[in-house]
């Protein structure tokens, strides 16, 4: 199927290859561009590291121009943010044990919703509208929570979640449970990747046969940057509370 590509895709990669020459047949097999010559970065990696950049640039203004005397509008809408999802947080995972978590969950916020967000710029591309970009932020979630609950309940009081509430229903729990959480990959993975991808394809066609109905798809958009971010978000907290829960 062919897809769109950025106003950076071609530039970057002609850049890199005057740099660097042809990528190697073993970096192209790699990162899935066989039979694509002079392409370095598929387009969804640009974009990713784009979003990476961009928030990393916007903390930094915000934390040069931070003040408790008179601080910016960027700052309040960050602080508002923070707090927002700092309640989420204490709420789902629990009072007293979600602070450690909010980095994460902050982190995965605002990767999110910008990479929605680039879909609604005519010359970029939202990395979420590609599965290799969504099952990368699965399977770190995936891999984080797991993490966590064998860190905070070891390995042995983490596995007991496995078993089931009594010890001789273990032969069938353990294989159900260990199907449930890996369907969590393709669960977050799949419904990111479906609702991005299908609005940015609704978006274009709508802008390309009927361009005076942009602002009302910018505003839907907007909407539903904002919604698969919450979505997303939720879902992982979630699955950090029932790997951290005392009760298992």
């Amino acid at each position: 199927m062919h897809h769109e590509v950025s106003i950076l895709f071609h530039h970057l990669n002609a850049l890199l290859v005057a740099l660097l020459g042809e990528p190697p047949v073993g970096w192209r097999r790699a990162m899935g561009l066989e039979g694509e010559p002079g392409i370095w970065l598929p387009d969804h990696v640009i974009m990713a590291l784009l979003v990476v950049v961009f928030v990393a640039l916007l903390l930094l203004i915000a934390r040069r121009r931070y003040s408790l005397d008179r601080p910016t509008t960027l700052q309040q809408v960050l602080e508002l943010l923070l707090s927002g999802l700092r309640n989420l947080a204490e709420d789902v995972i629990g009072h007293g044990r979600s602070r450690d978590f909010v980095p994460f969950i902050a982190a995965l916020t605002f990767f999110i919703f910008f990479s929605n967000f680039f879909g609604l710029i005519f010359f970029l591309q939202p990395p979420t509208a590609n599965t290799s970009t969504t099952f990368a932020l699965s399977l770190t979630v995936f891999l984080f929570y797991n993490i966590v609950g064998i860190r905070r309940q070891g390995p042995v009081g983490y596995a007991k979640q496995f078993a089931g509430p009594v010890w001789w229903l273990f032969p069938l729990m353990v294989p159900i449970e260990i199907i449930s959480h890996l369907a969590r990959v393709l669960s977050l993975a799949l419904r990111l990747f479906g609702n991005i991808f299908g609005e940015h394809t609704a978006t274009g066609m709508f802008l390309g046969i009927l361009p005076f109905f942009v602002p009302a798809m910018m505003g839907l958009g907007i909407m539903g940057a904002v919604i698969q971010t919450f979505i997303f978000v939720m879902l992982t907290s979630v699955y950090v509370a029932g790997a951290v829960a005392e009760e298992h």
